[in-house]
């Protein structure tokens, strides 16, 4: 964690567990909450997939799952692998040989669903004897459409607990065979049982967790979803790598995650805009404004970290937005800017945006 979560506003800290290498990103223990999504392309088409990759990569991501279920797409592991920016993760299900191909071919990790891969039990020992002597760490990943027939009753009692005691069970049987060097998720479509099973579970053991509310939905109920479980979560100390699950273009996935961290502190935003909401007091076109400042800071890298406040009247000026580094307070014909909540000096209305952003820059 880094030091802009050591203020006042910060969160509690993070529950302690084992840390364990997806290829060469860390996951657990003291490192950084990382962030993964998963490919829409076709894993097979090698060209397509490494392309996405590469642009998921570019907009955040850091680790990246593909799908693996047929002969050709395990085939094409090798080369995504070798060509991937990421460490790479196989999603498997079903078969067990796609978890040694995978393996084999040099995968950061392979996500198994033990409650639909056949024969899972007998499969254990040599999976884990496979994955112990490649590194390579596996993710346990519980959901409801695969657990055990002994446990339907439960599930439609308390989906959670259904969940958390899935895990347990598939936790213990990698341990009892000296394999450690897993993670798990217990992901559910609904918000309040998904944050449920992750308290439950992460009483239960030391083990580094995934977070994620799968099925959630398209981009606007997907978003509440994820974000509302997993801010939760992450508020509790409970979660070391995260996937906001979207019927969407998995760049927005990207992006809601990088913001969800920086906005609770988890990671360093290089220049935050604070922007107050509008109201019948706003003089200006308060919103396109906002906007403009946005893009002209995108890409922006100061030498430390700046808040910068946009708004709309001397109400929510100065005196509201008075931990910006720097800011404009806007209103008919003219604007104020300000640094720390002092009055730096009054400009018109026409410059304010350029005014602004020098100052930015100068910062």
């Amino acid at each position: 964690m880094n030091d802009a979560t050591s203020d006042i506003f910060s969160l509690r800290g993070r529950r302690s567990t084992r840390c364990i290498n997806v290829g060469n990103v860390q996951v657990g223990g003291d490192s950084d909450i990382t962030i993964q999504s998963m490919t829409t392309a076709i894993t097979r088409d090698t060209l397509s997939t490494l392309k996405q990759i590469e642009t998921l990569t570019d907009v955040g991501c850091e680790i990246i799952r593909v799908a693996v279920p047929k002969d050709a797409d395990a085939d094409a592991l090798a080369e995504i692998v070798a060509n991937s920016p990421i460490p790479v993760v196989a999603d498997v299900h079903f078969h067990s040989k796609f978890v040694y191909k995978a393996i084999d071919a040099g995968c950061g990790g392979v996500r198994v669903n033990p409650g639909n891969i056949l024969h899972f039990e007998t499969e254990v020992p040599k999976i884990c004897a496979t994955a112990k002597s490649a590194g390579v760490s596996l993710r346990i990943g519980v959901n409801a459409g695969s657990l055990d027939d002994s446990l339907r009753a439960l599930y439609f009692e308390s989906p959670a607990e259904a969940l958390v005691e899935s895990a347990l069970r598939e936790a213990k049987m990698f341990e009892d065979n000296g394999f450690y060097d897993f993670k798990i998720s217990v992901k559910h479509h609904d918000p309040i049982v998904t944050v449920k099973a992750y308290e439950m579970l992460a009483k239960q053991g030391d083990w580094p967790l995934h977070l994620g509310v799968t099925e959630a939905g398209l981009l606007f109920d997907g978003t509440i979803k994820g974000v509302s479980a997993i801010a939760i979560l992450l508020s509790l100390g409970i979660g070391d790598t995260i996937r906001l699950s979207l019927t969407a273009n998995p760049i927005e996935e990207i992006k809601l995650a990088k913001g969800l961290l920086q906005a609770l502190r988890f990671r360093t935003k290089p220049v935050e805009i604070i922007a107050c909401p509008t109201c019948g007091r706003c003089e200006i076109e308060l919103i396109e404004l906002a906007e403009k400042v946005e893009n002209a800071i995108k890409d922006l890298k100061p030498s430390r970290p700046l808040k910068v406040a946009v708004m709309g009247c001397a109400v929510n000026g100065p005196g509201e937005a008075k931990e910006a580094d720097l800011g404009l307070a806007g209103g008919k014909g003219r604007g104020i800017l300000f640094a720390k909540g002092k009055v730096i000096k009054t400009v018109k209305e026409g410059d304010m945006l350029d005014e602004l952003i020098k100052l930015i820059n100068q910062a």
